[in-house]
């Protein structure tokens, strides 16, 4: 039998989980707000601060106030956030920077949403307001409506501030995201896999507030910025491999099949063999690409990184090896052939001099299609063996 006092205990709903990195300027009226929010709007909770190490007495200002300090010796904004949502008790989660710039008292809002059935929800500067002084001219311009719409491009997530620092969540639909990144594009990780995994999501309007430190922020635009591309980049193989090696190949296919029959005459420009090698080239890099698409997404779906894809699996299933070893023995014994062509007219002439555009037009397409062969051979073993976890 729980003892009487354990049975009273009431279950915590919600934890407001502040990340702190030498704050001290600014953490007690956070902590202050949100105890606050959570007493005068009814809502049983708790204020956990993740500690990165800081060294300006900021777990003393957070233990005073009565908040729960976590230290995270591993540095990093993505890396604070992992090691304060691991130590919370609450069945949803509030995170928001320490510097003053996210009003707490808004927890209430956030939880409501919660109580509608939402999994996640992002606030939205944007809608709320940016108080003036509160973001640079360029994060506000450029960097995160650019990032944003990138973000809803490549995988149509339904936010429109990717990076609004004020979100929560539940703590079980964070468990099935497996959020993996430690610096500042965390919050994109979670707004993309929420997306892909097809976790129930909304925003709601936030306001933004200029922070209250005296010393420049840990951001750094440009660095965290690029970071946040890269990593859309990296978790869309389709638009990072797929979409332009379909290109090349296309564009090049098509100019080679024009060329390899003479020159192309555009007005005062005429384009040759020269422009014929560099077309067959394009074919072979855009096949590369497309290789790599494959190979992201078949390891992205192995390691959980992405969720499985019906449609890909059936084109996985559907392009086998047997298949792409004959589509590369026929291509590499066209390439032979047309090789052997070009040996053929060479020894015509007995082996002397030749036109180099005659002779080209027959070198070039077939040195193509042999490569071209190879790699498609080369590939299908590797994808064969990389996909048969996903097979079975």
């Amino acid at each position: 039998m729980p003892s009487s006092s354990a049975a009273s205990i009431e279950p915590i709903e919600l934890t407001v989980l502040m990340p702190c990195l030498n704050e001290a300027e600014t953490l007690a009226d956070c902590v202050e707000e949100a105890a606050r929010a959570l007493r005068e709007q009814g809502i049983a909770g708790e204020v956990v601060v993740a500690d990165n190490g800081s060294t300006d007495g900021s777990q003393a200002i957070a233990i005073r106030l009565g908040a729960r300090v976590v230290p995270v010796a591993e540095k990093g904004y993505g890396r604070a956030l992992q090691g304060g949502i691991a130590a919370a008790r609450g069945r949803y989660i509030l995170i928001g920077d320490s510097d003053g710039s996210y009003d707490f008292t808004e927890t209430g809002r956030f939880l409501a949403k919660h109580h509608e059935g939402w999994e996640i929800v992002i606030g939205n500067r944007f809608l709320g307001g940016i108080q003036p002084g509160a973001m640079p001219w360029i994060n506000r311009n450029v960097g995160n409506p650019v990032l944003s719409g990138i973000g809803r491009l490549f995988f149509r997530c339904p936010v429109g501030d990717f990076h609004c620092g004020l979100r929560s969540f539940s703590k079980a639909a964070y468990e099935r995201l497996g959020l993996r990144t430690g610096g500042m594009e965390f919050a994109s990780e979670m707004v993309i896999k929420a997306t892909l995994f097809h976790e129930s999501m909304t925003e709601i309007p936030t306001t933004l507030r200029p922070d209250g430190r005296s010393r420049p922020p840990h951001l750094r635009p440009w660095r965290d910025g690029w970071r946040h591309l890269r990593f859309m980049l990296l978790f869309s193989p389709r638009w990072l491999f797929l979409q332009p090696g379909l290109a090349l190949m296309v564009a090049g296919g098509l100019l080679s099949a024009l060329l390899v029959r003479g020159p192309l005459h555009l007005g005062g420009l005429t384009l040759d063999v020269h422009t014929l090698l560099f077309a067959t080239t394009a074919v072979l890099i855009g096949f590369q690409s497309i290789a790599f698409a494959a190979f992201t997404k078949v390891f992205a779906i192995q390691s959980g990184v992405l969720p499985p894809d019906e449609k890909f699996q059936r084109w996985f299933k559907w392009i086998n090896l047997e298949k792409g070893l004959a589509v590369g023995g026929v291509l590499a014994l066209a390439g032979l052939a047309l090789s052997l062509r070009a040996v053929g007219l060479w020894g015509a002439h007995r082996f002397g001099d030749l036109s180099p555009g005659e002779l080209l037009r027959w070198v070039i397409p077939g040195g193509a299609f042999l490569t071209l062969g190879c790699q498609i051979v080369l590939v299908s073993f590797f994808l064969s063996i990389l996909g048969l976890p996903l097979k079975r």
